[in-house]
């Protein structure tokens, strides 16, 4: 006797979608071109920041003997020998250096500073006696570095979210249009053709996530940057759990929000709530990076949490408890998301023709 033919369970049919999204963006020259592009862009930004730091870091002396002890113990000069004074004036003068430091039996420190034509405020400081100095807040991050990890997580999280998301809208529309999802649901239900939409997508955002956030460290390792990369390391885990949650979420509305229209034209009016919920973030984290209210609402708002809350970790405001809590709100958003959406989905897959309204969509 032969053995019975069983249908494919739910699971199957999943895994057969999710298998066929990805190897759709794999076989994209477009998109893997794209991808190749944002990796090496992520690279040479890290590699050059920490070339750049390292080349500003010392100013050229010339050292006068009787100086040189004075400028060896000091950070941030670089010292070149000096045989006189005639000498060191000269090579002033020709711009080999940017001050003279020469013996002073006059001065308190035995020692005077030489510039051409303005003080030179670099050596000065360097040479200059400072106070002791304590910070009642010693994890407080400098505005800068704050603005360019804020940046970081803004675009990588609009970039990845906006370019999977909009891939899975089009790919919807287009079997609506070309009348391939009514062959395809003649083989499988509604909510595995979203599932398994949804798994695929976001298995390739969330390798794009990781294949970032290895080669950013690859960036701050080769550089010496490993300060930096101690600070980073806890929050850029955060980012990639909250991004990975965060996106199922934004995918499952993309794909809804898709299947409400027949026509590629239409794509952008109905999903432009869904892109603004993946642009607000973005401009927030510029923008308030530094205000601690901001970013506290932020990092408990599901739809800015992947970005929020990154943040505030990385700048020391957030408790040890708090991600816990976000993302426990995050994931209970997702599910809600998902069933929301797998119900529009499912009710305006068929239609063709105008736009399906949403509270036609939702009742079925």
């Amino acid at each position: 006797m032969s053995a019975e033919r069983t249908a494919p369970g739910f699971t199957d049919n999943v895994t057969l979608i999710a298998a066929r999204e990805i190897t759709m963006r794999l076989r994209s020259r477009a998109f893997l071109i794209s991808t190749g592009v944002l990796m090496l862009a992520v690279l040479a930004s890290v590699l050059l920041g920490g070339i750049l730091g390292e080349q500003s870091s010392t100013t050229k002396v010339a050292v006068v003997a009787g100086a040189t002890a004075v400028v060896d113990e000091v950070d941030g000069l670089e010292p070149v020998a000096a045989s006189d004074q005639d000498d060191a004036e000269r090579m002033l003068r020709s711009g080999e250096v940017d001050a003279i430091v020469a013996p002073s039996a006059s001065d308190p420190l035995g020692i005077t500073v030489f510039g051409l034509d303005a003080p030179p405020e670099s050596v000065i400081d360097a040479l200059s006696v400072h106070p002791t100095v304590e910070l009642l807040d010693p994890s407080a991050v400098a505005p800068g570095l704050a603005y360019l990890v804020a940046f970081g997580f803004g675009i990588v999280f609009f970039m990845s979210a906006l370019t999977f998301g909009t891939t899975i809208a089009q790919s919807v529309v287009e079997e609506k249009q070309t009348r391939v999802v009514e062959i395809l649901l003649s083989t499988v239900s509604a909510r595995a053709l979203l599932t398994g939409k949804v798994i695929g997508n976001s298995v390739m955002a969330f390798g794009q996530i990781v294949a970032i956030a290895v080669l950013a460290t690859l960036g701050m390792v080769l550089t010496g940057q490993r300060v930096l990369l101690g600070g980073l390391g806890a929050s850029v885990i955060w980012f990639v759990v909250f991004f990975a949650v965060g996106f199922v979420m934004l995918a499952a509305l993309f794909a809804a929000t898709a299947a409400m229209v027949s026509r590629a034209e239409d794509i952008g009016s109905v999903t432009t709530p869904v892109t603004m919920l993946v642009m607000l973030p973005y401009f927030l984290v510029i923008f308030f990076n530094d205000d601690p209210l901001v970013l506290g609402i932020m990092s408990y708002v599901p739809f800015s949490a992947p970005v929020g809350m990154p943040m505030r970790v990385f700048l020391g405001q957030a408790e040890w408890w708090e991600p816990i809590v976000s993302l426990v709100l995050l994931l209970a958003t997702t599910a809600l998301a998902v069933w929301i959406g797998e119900r529009i989905y499912r009710n305006s897959l068929l239609k063709t023709g105008p736009r399906v309204r949403l509270a036609e969509a939702l009742q079925g």
